[in-house]
């Protein structure tokens, strides 16, 4: 690598990195936001809620890698041109084909990493979060409180006189509705415990008696050990591999749309490219304003599109959108720079 080359990434690099930094901060609040929200539902410490936000730190590099790219390589050429330091570049030989070059191996580089990152690095980090927040569902259903009424365990309504702490219970009273194929059923026992195994619930009762109301009796039985089950309805399976869990998109379109979504987001830096030359290498006497405009344009309009054909036909998206753009990119690109510089 030449001086010249050098010398372009250390401005590149200086502001990527200081772009990046801010657009991640901000994504990050917006999934930390997303994250606390769960703590409406379930009770969470902050060292779980730092779980979850490494679980979702994949996604989160999805979308700022790609975006800080584009705009740091726009600026950061744009800003060359109002130096006129591009203008002294091309006068010593270094034509604005080599900075394309360059940069275009540079964003190769950059979305082979984010496909990696999709395809492995996603998968894993959703399975750990999905079954992290299922395995604090069912914790939170164990949360049984003395002294309170109207809790359940299961189809169980619960009443605890005592308890020592969160699993050890005392004076433990549960109560079961009849339904049209059981009868009414009333449960005293002297002592409970509430075991949690993988999310698996179980409630054992010591030294009680159940009673059950029949039409035409009352049945009395006592025990000195019982154990009482409950699964959750979102129970908390093993983690899929990465085949099992891309292999969904044949048959869940949502996954087929995360999957034409991302991939689409992760080609970002290759077919924007030429895009970030073309408005980022002007002559400033004549070019003084826009660039900002333009960059945000070129954003959402990918986007935009992006979601748009995601929706309409994943399978395809990724190719069309790329390749849609990519050429696009080169006839500005050949128009504006080629056939100028």
């Amino acid at each position: 690598m030449n001086r010249t080359s050098r010398y372009l990434l250390k401005h590149f690099g200086a502001l990527f990195s200081s772009l990046f930094f801010i657009l991640f901060f901000i994504t990050s609040i917006v999934f930390f936001i997303k994250i606390t929200a769960l703590t409406a539902i379930i009770q969470m410490n902050f060292l779980e809620l730092g779980t979850l936000y490494i679980y979702l730190l994949p996604r989160t590099l999805v979308y700022t890698l790609p975006i800080t790219f584009f705009i740091a390589l726009s600026i950061t050429l744009f800003n060359l041109s109002k130096e006129n330091e591009t203008i002294v570049l091309f006068t010593l030989g270094y034509n604005p084909q080599k900075i394309a070059r360059l940069f275009l191996i540079l964003s190769t580089a950059l979305s082979i990493l984010l496909m990696i990152n999709i395809f492995i690095l996603i998968p894993i980090s959703k399975e750990l979060n999905d079954n992290f927040i299922d395995y604090k569902k069912a914790e939170a259903k164990f949360n049984i409180k003395a002294s309170e009424f109207g809790q359940k365990f299961s189809q169980w309504l619960v009443y605890i006189e005592k308890s020592d702490d969160q699993k050890h219970y005392s004076g433990a009273t549960l109560y079961q509705t009849p339904t049209t194929k059981e009868d009414e059923r009333l449960i005293l026992a002297s002592n409970a415990l509430i075991e949690n195994t993988e999310g698996k619930l179980r409630l054992n009762l010591e030294k009680g008696k159940v009673f059950e109301f029949k039409k035409e009796e009352i049945a009395q039985v006592d025990f000195e050990r019982m154990h009482i089950n409950s699964q959750p309805k979102a129970g908390i399976g093993k983690i899929q591999s990465i085949k099992e869990y891309w292999n969904g998109v044949f048959t869940n379109h949502k996954r087929a749309y995360d999957l034409s979504f991302f991939l689409l987001i992760a080609l970002f830096p290759m077919a924007s490219t030429l895009i970030a030359i073309s408005i980022g290498i002007v002559t400033y006497r004549y070019n003084k304003g826009g660039i900002y405009i333009v960059i945000f344009a070129t954003i959402f309009v990918y986007f935009a599109l992006a979601t748009l054909f995601s929706s309409w036909h994943p399978q395809s998206a990724p190719l069309v959108v790329f390749m849609l753009t990519f050429l696009l990119a080169y006839r500005i690109y050949q128009k504006r720079i080629k056939a100028i510089f």
